[in-house]
């Protein structure tokens, strides 16, 4: 199989990393957004939760495009020299993720609390893929949905600290601390549910030598597919979601309890609903001509060089805000709006642009092996 680049692949890419860019902002900035956790309905504002449910769209599509392009990769290059690339660049980025990423968090390289997020899950998630990808497409889609829409079975196992097995079973499926000779690792992402999601990235790459007009009836028909799946799982309430809905005193109420489910790790039902959204806005970004997603293309054709300079450029501007006395002694802004929220991560993606172009640029004038890892 081989295809070429696929531009709303790229663009979908782009846009799931400025909806990062918000999230994080209200993280660095915002104390009032500072809950224990900003899905809390009891305690969190209704437009802070409409702002923070955009990005759970992040995760889940940035792992399927992963897996999808792991397989663009393959046609070019052949499936061994993918898994290659995929075992290298998995480790590549988890040691970012416990180095540079959390020194950007933390400002420190051995904090007290090291916490393997993100971009620690996708290493792992990419390490797994490159020894699952020489399954038959077949089994590979049926792991790939026995894990996204089984893992649930498997919320009951609770380990302690201590017990066989706990710290294999709090990077595999549940938040744990994991013992560090200075400090402890915090599993924020366990990766079980995301193996399956860069699994079933990888099983639609053949859908890509297809007629785009064809593909874009796949990708919506699986998209609705998703999206019908989590309606009927979330109505019903007895599989895929651990935390019930519960009517609200209004709509609008009832409508943020239906969607407030559990991202780590995902539930069955975070996965159905972020993913057919993502299956079709990948469909939609196929649509329009090349030239309006330009700009869109650009953040996303080096992914991981925007999330490290972001990480920095926050890191940065919260200090500069706090030694002007912009902030309070927390270094948060102690009110706020989610309108402000988005106004400032729409400037700061004035220069990630400018970064990511120059980057780009250097990648295509430049096909070195290092250039790709980012």
């Amino acid at each position: 199989m081989t295809a070429p680049r696929i531009g709303a692949v790229d663009a979908l890419r782009g846009l799931v990393m400025l909806l990062m860019l918000v999230d994080h902002v209200r993280e660095t900035f915002f104390l009032h957004a500072q809950v224990r956790d900003p899905m809390d309905l009891a305690v969190t504002a209704p437009d802070l939760v409409m702002t923070r449910l955009t990005s759970h769209l992040c995760a889940p599509v940035f792992l399927l495009l992963t897996g999808l392009s792991a397989c663009l990769y393959a046609g070019k290059h052949g499936t061994g020299a993918a898994s290659r690339f995929l075992l290298t660049r998995g480790l590549f980025l988890i040691g970012l993720e416990v180095t540079l990423v959390n020194l950007a968090w933390t400002g420190r390289l051995l904090p007290p609390v090291l916490y393997l997020q993100v971009i620690w899950a996708i290493g792992l998630s990419m390490v797994a893929l490159a020894g699952l990808l020489r399954l038959p497409r077949p089994a590979l889609v049926a792991v790939a949905l026995v894990i996204m829409l089984g893992h649930n079975l498997l919320d009951g196992i609770v380990l302690a600290p201590g017990q066989a097995g706990y710290v294999p079973w709090s990077i595999l499926h549940q938040r744990g601390l994991i013992d560090l000779p200075w400090g402890v690792a915090r599993t924020s992402y366990p990766v079980l549910p995301w193996i399956g999601v860069a699994a079933a990235g990888y099983a639609l790459g053949p859908w890509f030598i297809l007629d785009p007009d064809a593909r874009r009836r796949r990708l919506l028909a699986l998209g609705a597919a998703a999206l019908a799946g989590f309606l009927v799982l979330r109505g019903l309430d007895v599989y895929g979601e651990p935390v019930p809905w519960q009517a609200g005193p209004t709509i609008g109420a009832t409508i943020l309890s239906f969607l407030n489910l559990t991202k780590y790790p995902p539930s069955a039902c975070f996965l159905l609903l972020t993913l057919g959204l993502g299956l079709w806005l990948l469909a939609l970004f196929e649509a329009p001509p090349a030239a309006r997603l330009a700009w869109l293309r650009v953040f996303g054709g080096a992914p991981l060089f925007f999330y490290v300079v972001h990480l920095w450029l926050l890191r940065g501007l919260s200090h500069l805000a706090l030694a002007l006395g912009l902030v309070g002694t927390s270094g948060r802004v102690e009110a706020g709006s989610p309108v402000q929220l988005w106004l400032i991560a729409a400037l700061l993606s004035l220069p990630l642009y400018g970064a990511c172009r120059w980057m780009v640029g250097l990648k295509r004038r430049r096909r070195h092996p290092v250039l790709s890892y980012l």
